[in-house]
């Protein structure tokens, strides 16, 4: 199947799940989209089955909290942040619930996390102004930068460059194999007064970066020259926090929740608005992903919405 207008148009709630007694924080689908894992700030990790579409697990983090749940390449670990006690990053056996290995380094809150598409490498981002390069198979720090401000971090989809975004005005490009020689590009945008720059993601294919914000603008930016491709504008952000904005697995549409439990649909290449889904959320939907392999998507607020298409083309 296909992803057209017809079918952004027809996707709709299909499954409400209502795990969580408080916000979901982040989300994450495992690489071959059969299960999705979330945080929240209730302390808990739920693994869904998007197969059969319930929850498989659910975990407790009740000493340290959780926060940007990442998968590693099996689907059976996770990496996240701590959100109490101290910014040490945590390396969990899902089959067991036992911790495999911690990363201590941050001083303050971790605010990025991404995990390498190709091997054991993540990179982490805090409001200490540094950004981590680790390795899973190992607790000391592959490699630190020092930054003017606060990060956001990304992986390409090859695993051999990350963009990193550096006080919501600048992108700089790093080689992973010298990213001590410091980055081989450096893209100055003009700053968002009003708002922060909260995630940074690169296109499947590579040539595009999706700077997500805590406010109401998506940015598209060429991943090569820098120029500014598209702004998505014209969805609700009223209370000022990160929303997520992500691709879908081909880049051709790119959506984003909103906080008043809207989804706003793009086309990337002409910057049209495709769609306005109305989702039946309580709260502000501030996790929104598609699955990389099957035909639905997740979006949160304190519940999960799995999301189907009604047609079949």
């Amino acid at each position: 199947m296909k992803l057209t207008d017809t079918v952004v148009r027809s996707f709709h709630v299909a499954k409400v799940f209502r795990e969580n007694a408080e916000r979901i924080n982040s989300i994450d689908f495992s690489h071959n989209g059969e299960t999705l894992i979330s945080s929240s700030d209730d302390d808990s990790i739920v693994i869904y089955d998007c197969q059969t579409g319930t929850p498989k697990k659910t975990l407790y983090s009740k000493k340290y909290g959780v926060d940007f749940i990442r998968y590693t390449h099996s689907q059976t670990t996770v990496i996240y942040s701590s959100n109490k006690v101290d910014d040490t990053i945590r390396y969990l056996s899902l089959h067991d619930n036992k911790y495999i290995r911690y990363f201590p380094g941050h001083t303050k809150k971790v605010v990025a996390m991404s995990m390498s598409p190709t091997d054991d490498t993540f990179l982490s981002g805090s409001l200490d102004k540094t950004l981590r390069l680790w390795d899973l198979r190992s607790p000391t720090c592959q490699g630190v930068m020092h930054l003017p401000g606060r990060p956001v971090a990304g992986f390409d989809p090859e695993g051999l460059i990350f963009a990193a975004g550096i006080n919501s005005e600048m992108v700089k490009l790093y080689d992973l194999r010298s990213f001590d020689k410091g980055p081989f590009n450096t893209f100055k945008l003009q700053q968002d007064r009003d708002c922060d720059w909260t995630s940074m993601k690169f296109s499947s294919d590579g040539k595009m970066i999706l700077i997500s914000t805590n406010g109401s603008v998506v940015r598209l930016i060429d991943a090569f020259h820098g120029n500014n491709l598209q702004t998505f504008m014209g969805y609700t952000n009223n209370k000022g926090i990160p929303l997520e904005a992500s691709f879908t697995p081909d880049s051709q549409f790119v959506f984003v929740g909103s906080t008043d439990s809207k989804i706003h649909w793009w086309n990337t290449e002409n910057g049209s608005k495709t769609a306005i889904s109305e989702a039946k959320h309580s709260g502000a939907i501030q996790n929104i992903q598609f699955n990389p392999k099957f035909m639905m998507f997740a979006t949160t607020c304190n519940h999960m919405h799995f999301w189907l298409p009604s047609v079949d083309e």
